[in-house]
């Protein structure tokens, strides 16, 4: 009989990227223990779809903190409890701060006393800023332009600092643009507000909202949308897996980009998205936003010769296809 795999803790894992990864982890045959304050995540997926234990709080609290890892015999914790509204983080930045940085921090310290000390990390391609190459690799410059990715890369140096300082081990994973679902539609994408393109281009499909807005049409791109690299939720998920037994095999602190390594443009993504749902996807056109590069395509090479990982669903169609399916069940056909 394989001996019993250890127990983890997801905070946030009642979120998009969460979720996935629990479901990732107890197909692993994880035990996993949810932590999520539900201000964005879905008590209802953490219950009856993944059927796992939830403790609804906040990583800001230390006493519940103690609390959790004084009564589970939890081996390492993923973390994807983070706001993540570019937008909001500019106009709000104390928000990002105290939960993004502080959060972390009360976490980290918590695990410590508890004698954790593997961590994996839910970071973002936000840290590098206006990319100066494409694909981007790991080494490239980190000059995030918000606060949102300034509250990522500030948590990145802080586990730089807490292996050297308390010997905690961490994988840091940047991601691109996580998109898709899981492929039997058991979870997807369901955020409130919505401000990723494929969900908003899916709603308009189902007749939820009018049209959908493409933000600059003149960039330096073949069509002249943005290009961004769209990685499926599911892959992200596998990724984490690895970089989880990656850490549980004593290995040293490391950081990975997630990306397929090809970009499509907004203009392909509804192209696409009209041939998957057969249905016309309305669209308005709009100036530019402020901040946004004209392409983001990461280099995944590094997680490949690293930790394995193999994308299953690089293709567009079925990043597309798989969220077609979720959001039909989840908001129905009008």
């Amino acid at each position: 009989m394989s001996p019993q795999k250890p127990t983890i803790l997801v905070t946030g894992g009642a979120g998009y990227i969460g979720s996935h990864t629990v479901l990732a982890l107890k197909k692993a045959g994880y035990n996993v223990v949810v932590l999520d304050n539900l201000v964005y995540g879905h008590r209802d997926l953490v219950e009856s779809v993944l059927q796992t234990e939830l403790v609804v709080g906040d990583t800001n609290d230390r006493g519940l903190l103690d609390e959790v890892f004084r009564t589970r015999d939890i081996s390492a914790v993923m973390h994807f409890s983070a706001y993540a509204y570019v937008g909001e983080s500019v106009s709000d930045p104390a928000k990002y701060y105290r939960n993004n940085v502080i959060g972390t921090i009360t976490l980290l310290e918590a695990m410590l006393a508890a004698n954790v000390n593997k961590f994996v990390f839910s970071s973002t391609c936000a840290t590098y800023g206006v990319p100066v190459v494409v694909p981007i690799p790991e080494d490239h410059p980190q000059n995030p332009i918000n606060p949102y990715g300034a509250s990522k890369l500030m948590v990145e140096r802080i586990l730089t600092d807490f292996d050297t300082a308390y010997g905690l081990k961490s994988v840091r994973f940047r991601y691109f643009n996580a998109a898709g679902a899981d492929p039997n539609g058991l979870l997807g994408e369901d955020h409130n507000p919505e401000t990723h393109i494929i969900p908003l281009v899916l709603q308009t499909a189902l007749g939820k909202r009018d049209s959908v807005s493409i933000f600059g049409t003149d960039y330096d791109t073949p069509d002249g949308t943005c290009v961004r690299d769209y990685i499926h939720v599911s892959d992200l998920a596998d990724a984490h897996v690895l970089g989880l037994e990656y850490l549980l095999r004593d290995s040293p602190s490391a950081v990975f980009n997630l990306g397929n390594g090809n970009g499509f443009s907004v203009k392909q993504v509804i192209e696409t998205a009209q041939r998957v749902t057969g249905k016309p996807i309305a669209v308005k056109t709009c100036d530019r936003r402020p901040g946004d590069p004209p392409a983001l395509i990461g280099s995944g090479e590094k997680a490949r010769q690293i930790l394995g990982w193999e994308p299953k669903y690089p293709n567009l169609d079925d990043i597309i296809s798989h969220a077609w399916k979720w959001h039909q069940r989840r908001h129905g056909e009008g």
